[in-house]
């Protein structure tokens, strides 16, 4: 489906996260392992990623953090992050065009790539993450 929407605000970046989340919380590949760890917390977690989007997309500051270290220790691999890029793709280009769409595809598969490679580093050393 082509649009001509743009990412430009806050509410933008809410129709975003919310229709991305509502398939991950769906998909047999990723909803066993976040609704195991976010458990009844969605609209806190939301909240979260409203303000990460805003500050990265938007150049708003208004997420203050580490995103990596509550993923360090998740269940996961290179088949999870693959789906995770494929529906927040897939979301972007169902909702959006422009060239903060496009940044939003490519940040977030340069954050799959190294959240997948700092988990595996992780997991194969004696080295723990900071958190």
């Amino acid at each position: 489906m082509e649009t001509s929407r743009k990412i430009e605000n806050i509410e933008d970046i809410k129709l975003l996260v919310d229709t991305f989340y509502g398939k991950v919380r769906q998909d047999d590949i990723l909803k066993d392992i976040f609704n195991e760890r976010i458990k009844d917390q969605w609209p806190q977690h939301l909240e979260k990623m409203y303000r990460f989007w805003q500050t990265v997309l938007l150049e708003e500051h208004t997420y203050y953090g580490s995103p990596f270290a509550p993923h360090a220790n998740m269940p996961v691999d290179s088949e999870h992050f693959k789906r995770w890029i494929m529906l927040f793709t897939e979301t972007v280009d169902e909702l959006f065009s422009g060239e903060v769409a496009d940044e939003a595809k490519w940040r977030a598969g340069k954050m799959a790539e190294m959240f997948n490679y700092k988990i595996q580093y992780y997991r194969n050393s004696n080295e723990k993450p900071i958190q």
